[in-house]
């Protein structure tokens, strides 16, 4: 799924843009160069230009580049003109920068190549402010922010219809990005024009609010501005994959559920209300029914999900991919290759079997409470029947252990299969690099978990039937009474592999505590709690180096 066919463009427009990641780098490069990487200065003009010197402002191209950016590296496919061209360009697509920030520190999912550098730090909880994974993440944040300030001040004063509900789209995607500020680094270099300025500091709570206002503006709901208002739904095969109102409901109903942590009060009523409000939307629903022999829970991680209108209808905003024509090593190419080889199905791409991920032993365990139970098979629906569950899509066979005590062996720990480029009408392609399965990276199962949580937390009793909903979708059994625990594990159990586990378990105290631990947390196999200053992400050593108007994260 091109995320270029939604905007009627070709995609030699995107094309235009290679002199932008000059213009954008040089916003930050800035930063990084007063940090002692002025080798950059080397393979980039660091001047910052007026782009109409350049070339013609395209606001479609810049939009189709906006839109990309959610998985894109750069401007030549996978590799050769990235957009932040001092780091590995195959790391540094956003993404799968988010997805490794909170899934590789988690209970979930453990990286065989533990030579990687900065892998190590990630599997054990013990990074520091020099991470360059970490440094990454904190920089294509930031170069996406950057983008998103071009596009608006370019198009600032447009009295035209479109461009002012693209405005709406633009705004969304970078309050998307500032969220993921708050929720790693718990502050954000805050910056809403194109200049050379450096950004300023803005803390968790005053960022929170930020965001807050952007998504209630756009969505019509508080202090608009004339015009740049979202559109209410989005899910046709024209509009599919486009910033739209529920998108902006879901993201407040996150903002909301996690309050406490961002900002020290809870705000459960507010993350119920918007959640209600996603689950009222008419466009969309849970996907409910089997297709094909694939279960509902299946079609959602399929090769065909942007087609298949049984799945499309709970993909709320997806990032949208295309084998052909919008390729990185991020996003469903980053979700199934590292899952697969040495024995495992090829899940649609052939040519990508990177044996990396496996699933840690206490992702077993939300499916299995005795690993004895795990059935050895070289057929996954033996062990989705034995779980009694579709969403344990977990896979024994190839010669693999249910442990993962050699944390360097790939066959150690039970492949994770949730992700395939498969089609749900049979078809598999042949000879495949990169899939076309689109990333659902909001969807309806997202409210009613929230929904429940929330109604949990404000001591009402809906909280269990909504829970039992998503339940009766996998074919599980309901549950008959509810506590915390069993509200983080069906966190898991629906979400597991999907980017945002450490960030569930960081809101019920769970994260860094000793009171829950897992193979491999704090670096030994039986697991240990970890200081509590690993809740949040440091601020890069560069990052402080350059910019005076940035602190540093306590503990680092």
């Amino acid at each position: 799924m091109n995320f270029c066919n939604i905007l009627n463009i070709n995609t030699s427009y995107i094309m235009k843009y290679s002199f932008f990641k000059y213009i954008a780098h040089a916003a930050f490069l800035a930063v990084l160069t007063l940090g002692g990487m002025t080798s950059c200065n080397e393979d980039l003009d660091l001047s910052i230009k007026d782009p109409q010197t350049n070339t013609t402002f395209d606001s479609k191209g810049l939009l189709a580049k906006i839109y990309g950016n959610l998985h894109l590296t750069g401007v030549s496919g996978p590799s050769g003109n990235a957009d932040m061209a001092q780091f590995d360009e195959g790391n540094s697509s956003f993404h799968r920068r988010i997805f490794e920030a909170e899934e590789l520190c988690s209970d979930e999912c453990i990286w065989t190549w533990q030579g990687d550098a900065g892998i190590p730090e990630l599997t054990n909880i013990s990074w520091n402010s020099s991470h360059g994974y970490n440094e990454l993440t904190y920089y294509r944040i930031m170069y996406n922010i950057t983008l998103c300030n071009f596009f608006l001040d370019q198009t600032e004063g447009t009295s035209d219809a479109k461009m002012l509900q693209e405005r709406a789209e633009v705004r969304f995607i970078r309050a998307l990005h500032y969220y993921y500020f708050i929720d790693l680094y718990g502050k954000a270099p805050y910056k809403l024009h194109y200049n050379d300025e450096l950004p300023t500091e803005i803390s968790r709570a005053d960022c929170f609010n930020f965001v807050v206002s952007e998504l209630k503006s756009i969505s019509g709901e508080e202090n608009p501005v004339e015009g740049e208002i979202l559109i209410d739904q989005a899910n046709t095969k024209t509009d599919y994959g486009r910033a739209n109102k529920v998108a902006a409901k879901l993201l407040l109903a996150r903002l909301y559920l996690n309050a406490q942590v961002y900002t020290g009060k809870a705000q459960w009523a507010e993350a119920k209300k918007y959640a209600e409000e996603v689950i009222a939307s008419s466009a969309y629903g849970l996907c409910v029914d089997p297709k094909n022999g694939k279960s509902a829970y299946e079609q959602l991680f399929m090769g065909d999900n942007g087609e298949n209108e049984n799945a499309r209808k709970e993909i709320i905003f997806p990032i949208r991919c295309d084998g052909n024509t919008s390729r990185s090593y991020g996003a469903s190419t980053y979700c199934i290759a590292s899952c697969t080889g040495e024995g495992t199905p090829e899940q649609g791409i052939a040519k990508s079997q990177w044996t990396c991920n496996r699933a840690r032993i206490s992702l077993v365990k939300k499916f299995f409470d005795n690993l004895d139970e795990v059935p050895i098979t070289e057929n996954m629906q033996e062990v989705i029947r034995a779980a009694g569950d579709d969403r344990a899509m977990l896979f024994s066979g190839g010669g693999r252990t249910v442990s993962t005590e050699e944390k360097t062996t790939f066959r150690s720990g039970l492949a994770i299969l949730k992700w395939t480029n498969d089609r749900c009408d049979g078809t598999t392609p042949n000879d495949v690099t990169f899939p076309d399965t689109d990333v659902p990276f909001f969807r309806m199962g997202e409210a009613y978990l929230t929904l429940a949580e929330a109604e949990y937390r404000l001591g009402e009793a809906a909280a269990l039937t909504n829970i039992n909903i998503l339940r009766s979708r996998a074919h599980a059994m309901p549950l008959t009474s509810l506590s915390e625990q069993d509200i983080i594990d069906e966190w898991c159990r629906e979400f597991y592999f999907e980017g945002r586990r450490r960030s569930d378990l960081i809101r019920f105290g769970l994260f860094t505590s000793g009171a829950y631990v897992w193979d491999w947390k704090g670096g030994s196999f039986d697991g240990n709690g970890v200081q509590e200053i690993y809740n949040l992400y440091p601020i890069p050593a560069n990052e402080l180096s350059g910019n005076p108007n940035i602190s540093q994260n306590p503990g680092y």
